[in-house]
């Protein structure tokens, strides 16, 4: 007979009764995204024309380091990017205002991701038992400090590279390029949280290791394809170029490394479980 009482039929929530403790994390949920955009939407000046604009500019922090860092190493300008701010042009009617409405939506789901993960956490929450929730008590951090991690690695490294060589790339020298507002405005966005999301690796392979399906063994045996994926990877979102592909593959590689050591962490800690529960089965036994 187990200390332990099962949990009854009568004690378990219905569908509908899920649904309705779900509703208040859902009306929350969206009063702080619908908040976020209009302030995001209200500051047009800041988040379009210093944070998205900025990546082109020759000021930006990362441009100007790799120009002085040019001129102290090489002694010209070699590595210096982006050295002239783009001319940006609008070609359709609503082709402004739409842009801005997308931006204060995408600034919106990025700024509110940690309290949305809060919500899920406090849904899920009750539904655990004090040993769950005291492990998944950094849940919320944990995934907020990858995403703008790697919001901020695409922002401030990947963006600025790709910005330099797709407006300076020309496959014929009678074509001029006009770049538009909008395909500007999308492939910033695009890669800043292509790269948030790729920084979610460690807290991936963290639950497959929980959940007992990947281990630290199978990730150091294809770590060699591992490299090759990840350098697949880093070519997509980054321009075609061996210097920014390095740049990426680098990190991504320690992402993978960093995920070895979570799963062989996870491994302990479960054999470690294990061993006393065995021990606690053993001294009930005898």
């Amino acid at each position: 007979m187990t200390d332990k009482p099962e949990k009854s039929s009568a004690n378990e929530m219905t569908f509908f009764e899920h649904i309705e403790a779900l509703r208040p994390h859902l009306v929350r949920s969206a009063l702080a995204l619908f908040v976020i955009m209009i302030a995001a939407f209200l500051s047009k000046r800041f988040v379009i024309d210093t944070v998205l604009m900025g990546p082109q500019s020759p000021d930006f922090p990362t441009n100007d380091f790799l120009c002085r860092v040019s001129h102290w190493l090489l002694g010209n300008d070699s590595l210096c990017i982006n050295k002239i701010s783009l001319n940006m042009v609008n070609t359709a009617l609503g082709g402004q205002f739409n842009p801005h409405m997308q931006i204060s939506m995408v600034t919106g789901v990025v700024l509110a991701v940690p309290y949305l993960l809060w919500e899920i956490w406090r849904f899920v929450a009750p539904a655990l038992t004090d040993y769950e929730r005291h492990k998944s008590r950094m849940f919320v951090f944990a995934v907020s400090l990858c995403f703008f991690t790697g919001l901020l690695f695409g922002y401030f490294l990947i963006v600025p590279l790709s910005i330099n060589f797709l407006s300076n790339y020309q496959a014929s020298p009678d074509i001029t390029n006009l770049i538009d507002i909008k395909s500007y405005l999308t492939t910033v966005l695009s890669v800043s949280v292509a790269c948030a999301a790729v920084f979610q690796l460690p807290l991936l392979i963290y639950f497959l290791a929980r959940m007992g399906i990947v281990t630290s063994a199978f990730l150091r045996k294809y770590r060699r394809h591992a490299i090759v994926l990840l350098t697949v990877v880093s070519a997509v979102i980054t321009p075609p170029d061996l210097f920014s592909l390095v740049l990426v593959v680098l990190p991504l590689y320690m992402l993978y490394e960093l995920s070895i050591v979570l799963a062989a962490r996870v491994e302990r800690a479960k054999a470690r479980e294990e061993a006393l529960s065995d021990a606690g089965a053993s001294g009930e036994g005898a």
